[in-house]
């Protein structure tokens, strides 16, 4: 069958590339990725080394001229989570002016400024996006849905752990999808129960099976237009109504939350480790161990704030050294480097403690060994890039039956 063809906005080092090109039906036409806080910007090079750097875009993609973006059916990306309250309205614009740099908005210029849309969209996001900000739980995410339902998509979404469906890291992410009213999935949508959809018959459910229940989910119009919305919705409550699934057409939400249904392999932070590969400089020295242990440790102590207020902190302990037998925790970004830390990972092997390499944080996002291995690359940049990537078989599964749903 054909290849359908793939926008990738936010591209980082290529995650969703590569697991949307290793499921075989997907070929991505143009690429975008800026980092605006840095002069040298090193995933942009990773990308093309790894790509190539036809049809890949490095600048703002606030900038860019939609003419110079081809058609594609599909687009792509992980958007940065960010504050997505709208300002006004503009009568002379098809587009709507929310914070200056807020990426969302850049997504939905291309989806209303482009002659002929994606008919389909696949984005990530962390999952606080659906319950923030605090003082509006899940306003950002109401916003998100209703300017797509503007533009004539109908959206499913649901939560996703990785390390549920047997992958090597415990990594949740909100994975959006969204369906143009051209489709024909939009028009299945319309005309199935939503309890059977984010159940049994929609395309997260198809990847990623969860378990099966009778109870219908919670129901919620938003109807009201942006800019109401991001003044109003919400407000003085404690919770967010979205649950970690749902669907949302024609201005009504059906959402519940959802249990993972999965009995096959499991990777875990074990398997994926270089064995006897390891340089000393990721060893920890044995004078840093109590620093570690300290910062790893549980805490309950006074301290004083910086202009000189004392109060008492507390926290729990983590797991020191890692446990090999789980998938690991979440990989953040400042996971590289030398210094003590209570978020990096640390193992025990007979040569002693030690930090993560960067291939082994590649392995625990699913991607190619030294997928981000480039000369003047460190290997803390490689591992801020992990923090910032995602799982790559969580993209090839959702792909595979995204394309599976639409060739039907």
């Amino acid at each position: 069958m054909k290849k359908m063809n793939v926008i990738e906005l936010f591209a980082g080092v290529g995650g969703f590339r590569l697991g949307l090109e290793h499921s075989g039906h997907y070929k991505v036409v143009w690429s975008n990725q800026w980092e605006p806080s840095t002069k040298t910007q090193h995933a942009s090079l990773v990308y093309e080394a790894r790509f190539g750097s036809e049809n890949h875009s490095n600048e703002d993609i606030a900038q860019v001229s939609i003419d110079t973006i081809p058609d594609a059916d599909l687009l792509v990306g992980g958007f940065p989570c960010q504050d997505y309250s709208v300002a006004t309205t503009l009568q002379n614009s098809k587009g709507l002016i929310g914070k200056k740099g807020v990426l969302w908005w850049s997504i939905h210029r291309i989806l209303s400024e482009k002659k002929h849309p994606p008919s389909y969209l696949f984005l990530e996001n962390v999952d606080r996006l659906l319950k923030s900000p605090s003082s509006q739980r899940g306003r950002d995410f109401a916003i998100i849905l209703k300017s797509l339902d503007d533009l004539g998509y109908a959206v499913e979404w649901r939560v996703i752990n990785a390390a549920d469906y047997g992958m090597p890291q415990r990594r949740r992410r909100v994975f959006i999808l969204a369906y143009h009213r051209s489709t024909v999935i939009y028009k299945q949508l319309e005309g199935e129960d939503p309890t059977e959809w984010i159940h049994t018959l929609g395309t997260l459910a198809h990847s990623f099976p969860v378990v099966k229940v009778v109870q219908k989910p919670s129901e919620l119009r938003i109807d009201r237009d942006l800019v109401s919305l991001s003044k109003n919705f919400n407000k003085r409550q404690k919770l967010s109504p979205f649950e970690n699934s749902g669907i949302f057409i024609n201005g009504t939400v059906f959402t519940s939350k959802t249990l993972p249904n999965y009995d096959g392999p499991r990777i875990v932070l074990g398997d994926i480790l270089q064995n006897g590969e390891v340089t000393e400089d990721f060893f920890l020295p044995t004078e840093d161990l109590p620093k570690w242990e300290y910062l790893k440790g549980s805490k309950k102590e006074i301290r004083t704030s910086k202009n000189g207020h004392s109060y008492h902190y507390s926290e729990g302990s983590m797991i020191f050294p890692d446990a090999l037998d789980k998938a690991s925790r979440t990989i953040i970004t400042g996971e590289g480097g030398k210094s003590a830390s209570r978020f990096k990972h640390v193992i025990a092997t007979k040569k002693g403690l030690r930090r993560l390499t960067p291939v082994e944080l590649e392995r625990l996002n699913m991607f190619p060994d030294n997928h981000t291995q480039l000369r003047g690359i460190s290997d803390s940049k490689r591992a801020f890039f992990m923090g910032n990537a995602l799982v790559v078989g969580v993209i090839e599964k959702i792909g595979a039956s995204l394309y599976e749903k639409i060739n039907l």
